[in-house]
């Protein structure tokens, strides 16, 4: 196949999933989840000012797709593309559209239908205590791996990319005074929006012209690196107890304009430059380390295709502040879009950054090869190449992206796993306070993170199983979602066809990687793989059952509670 024009890709990748969404997701909202604009959503339902907040459709769909966007759909298409950029492209296309955009979207409307509760809990009703249970076990691993690995992978950039750790700090203080804007003040949102993209902005630029760097010996025997994540480990547990207007959502809202003008400059880029992609279309000279294609592509790009842990945001934090029902659509699908259309711009600086196909194989010599460092070199090279912006700030620019997209994600993550620790603490009878379940979040991810010396190698032991971990979430999510919808007497095969899919090709993957593991003498990473398949293999089988069971059952009764007219939020805000 004749290398073909980077362009070329945006314009069909760009094209689908908007399509999917306009399209698509307009189906699934009239045929598939029927939303109702009059339904009274859990925001308005429980509303504390805390968790459960009547939020702006805007704002909120700049939490959820912040806090979805981390550096996952950035990592696995830079480590994907090893196999070719067909592959990749053709993954993270069909899999926004059909699975991410309905996943994320369905996992949101379920929680909302049923008082906000976690995909954990929706277990447990659907499916039965012991299958609840099993899935919380998932689902803490997870967030585990979710908290430590991103720990790393930012306080990595901040080492590496000096000029990102003034916006990076920065940021938090525009998003508090955004938050008091908007919130304490009433001021118009449109303007305080656009004070606050400036202002970030103009923190890059200060941040590239001032870098900051930790003495390369480091303090108190950690070094840089260790350093930088001791700090976001103490953030995130003091921002994940905050109420939510405070920091999570005007941070969020912010850094979701931030991220489609990053993603703009990308592809005004590739327009003006439209540099031709040097990867081949299906490698077949892959380094000695690759996986087989089938089928480790399916957990290696998940984010940015479908991800289990959008289903945890979707009920976790989303469904608490969901104003309206129809709400769910915008949120839901176009956040997944999002990812998708980020997953795609790494696609194309992955595989169109290089100036020949030799000088990309010799960047991918190995499977370990691609990340977030390809992609903000690759990325630069494009705009620098395209828009004329001097090398060093679009790599700041690109870096500081993602280390904002990866702390959001950080500290939703954090607030998320506080939710499922006092959730089994309810199981198990015990009510656990919201401070102590934080500092529980926090001293595992520490643990985990350094638990192989101060260098925080420890934080990255478990990423080879968060593709397989991730994946089994979501086609887990797919089949209560299909339960839920049978017992609605509702179109089903949307989702369960899916489900089969994911749940079939992760399985397949955790069996691969299982007998890669013992091979290589992994013992610890063997036992939790092994934990992770029994304990979704067991869910799966429950979860059968409740289907079985659901076809021969009454249906459900629609649950239409409306909202009174002085609690809903003007649209046009």
């Amino acid at each position: 196949m004749d290398a073909p024009n980077s362009l070329v890709l945006a314009i069909i990748g760009v094209t689908m999933m908007l399509a999917g969404y306009f399209l698509y997701s307009q189906f699934l909202a009239k045929k598939v989840y029927k939303l109702n604009a009059e339904f009274k959503t859990p925001a308005h339902q429980f509303t504390d000012g805390v968790d459960f907040l009547p939020t702006n459709r805007y704002i909120l769909w700049g939490h959820h797709f912040t806090s979805v966007a981390g550096a996952a759909p950035i990592v696995g298409p830079a480590i994907a593309v090893i196999w070719g950029w067909l592959p990749a492209f053709i993954w993270v296309t069909i899999g926004t559209v059909f699975m991410a955009g309905m996943h994320d979207f369905g996992a949101l409307w379920a929680s909302t239908r049923n008082k906000g509760k976690s995909m954990g809990a929706l277990s447990g009703t659907y499916i039965g205590n012991r299958g609840r249970n099993l899935f919380l076990v998932v689902i803490l691993l997870l967030l585990l791996m979710v908290l430590a690995a991103f720990a790393v992978v930012i306080s990595g950039l901040l080492v590496a990319q000096p000029g990102a750790v003034i916006p990076t700090w920065g940021a938090l203080v525009v998003a508090v005074l955004v938050g008091q804007a908007i919130y304490r003040f009433k001021w118009n949102l449109l303007a305080v929006t656009a004070v606050g993209v400036v202002l970030l902005y103009a923190l890059i630029l200060l941040g590239d012209a001032y870098p900051v760097s930790l003495p390369e010996e480091g303090l108190f025997g950690l070094t840089p690196q260790a350093i930088w994540i001791v700090l976001l480990f103490v953030y995130s547990g003091i921002a994940s107890m905050l109420p939510v207007w405070v920091l999570l959502q005007p941070r969020d809202f912010i850094n979701g304009i931030q991220l489609f003008i990053g993603l703009g400059i990308i592809y005004g880029a590739v327009l003006l430059a439209t540099p031709t992609v040097v990867a081949p279309a299906v490698n077949d000279a892959l380094p000695d380390d690759t996986p087989p294609l089938v089928p480790l592509l399916f957990v290696t790009i998940a984010c940015g295709a479908i991800s289990g842990f959008h289903g945890i945001v979707s009920s976790g934090t989303s469904s608490k502040q969901l104003d309206r029902e129809t709400d769910a659509r915008f949120v839901g699908y176009f956040g997944a879009v999002g990812e998708g259309l980020l997953a795609l711009g790494a696609i194309i600086a992955t595989t169109a950054g290089f100036q020949t196909a030799t000088q990309w194989r010799e960047f991918y010599d190995s499977f370990s090869s691609g990340g977030v460092p390809v992609f903000v070199e690759g990325g630069a090279s494009i705009i620098n190449e395209g828009l004329a912006i001097p090398t060093g700030l679009s790599a700041t620019i690109l870096a500081t992206m993602v280390i904002l997209f990866a702390a959001t994600t950080l500290d939703t993550g954090t607030r998320l796993m506080r939710f499922v620790v006092q959730e089994v603490g309810e199981i198990a009878g015990v009510k656990i306070k919201t401070g102590i379940a934080t500092l529980i979040v926090v001293v595992l991810a520490f643990g985990l993170t350094f638990s192989q010396g101060a260098d925080a190698t420890g934080g990255m032991a478990l990423w080879p199983l968060f593709g397989t971990t991730n994946q089994l979430l979501a086609g887990l999510t797919l089949t209560i979602l299909t339960i839920i919808l049978i017992r609605k007497g509702r179109p089903f095969l949307p989702v369960l066809l899916p489900a089969a899919f994911v749940l079939f090709m992760t399985i397949y993957a955790a069996i691969v990687q299982l007998v890669d593991l013992y091979n290589a003498g992994d013992w610890l990473l063997l036992v939790i793989d092994i934990i992770i398949i029994v304990a979704a293999a067991w869910v799966l089988v429950e979860a059968i059952i409740a289907m079985l069971a659901a076809r021969k059952a009454p249906k459900e009764p629609e649950d239409d509670v409306a909202l009174t007219e002085d609690q809903k939020l003007p649209r046009s805000a």
